[in-house]
């Protein structure tokens, strides 16, 4: 057997989720390479000082902490859409920018919601309980 047909073989079992986890620690390290997603990193880390400071609850934490992995994800699926154009469709063409332009709107959405959290949060706590 070659060395690609055995790569090629399913892993079953815990090597399986060993795999599964060394695939998404890939993918973890592509996304850190992307501008974008290293300054979203940077305001998570804003956003969870500013929580703290206005001692968010715990309820407002989880729920940033779910926003943000929501936004993770999206912006890794961004990244994808964005390579697999790239790849397969170098030259401009319209069905390539809409591709890239739907993903990019999924990640400014994710990016309102967030936006929406952390300033009715700021408000909640600054405004209303002050």
């Amino acid at each position: 057997m070659s060395g690609n047909e055995h790569d090629l073989r399913k892993v079953t079992g815990p090597r399986h989720l060993l795999a599964a986890l060394g695939f998404s620690l890939g993918g973890f390290m592509r996304l850190v390479r992307e501008t974008a997603f290293r300054h979203e990193l940077a305001a998570m880390a804003v956003s969870l000082a500013l929580f703290a400071t206005v001692h968010a609850s715990l309820g407002e934490f989880v729920a940033l902490v779910i926003v943000f992995l929501m936004l993770c994800a999206v912006e890794a699926l961004n990244t994808a859409i964005e390579e697999i154009i790239d790849r397969i469709s170098p030259e401009l063409s319209s069905t390539g920018r809409h591709a890239k332009d739907l993903g990019s709107f999924a990640v400014l959405c994710l990016l309102g919601a967030w936006g929406c959290l952390v300033l009715y949060v700021l408000f909640s706590h600054l405004i209303l309980h002050s």
